[in-house]
């Protein structure tokens, strides 16, 4: 049934699906703001990932370290 996936005619009934129910005038607005949304997520992941680096430094692991150790009596 599922055996090779999606093949070629899968995605032509995508595309007419998509065309039907967002109509061909609304569609590059459609594209236009996906694009955009996806420029927008890509700068908080590497934003995200810059912080979390920062936050890794070697610095703040040394500072951990040296911390003097908690005597539990």
């Amino acid at each position: 049934m599922l055996r090779n996936g999606l093949e070629p005619w899968h995605l032509l009934i995508v595309a007419i699906v998509v065309i039907v129910l967002f109509g061909s005038k609304k569609l590059p607005d459609t594209a236009r703001s996906l694009g955009r949304s996806m420029r927008i997520l890509k700068s908080e992941a590497k934003a995200l990932k810059e912080e979390s680096a920062a936050d890794a430094a070697p610095g703040t692991q040394a500072q951990a370290r040296t911390a003097a150790p908690v005597d539990a009596d």
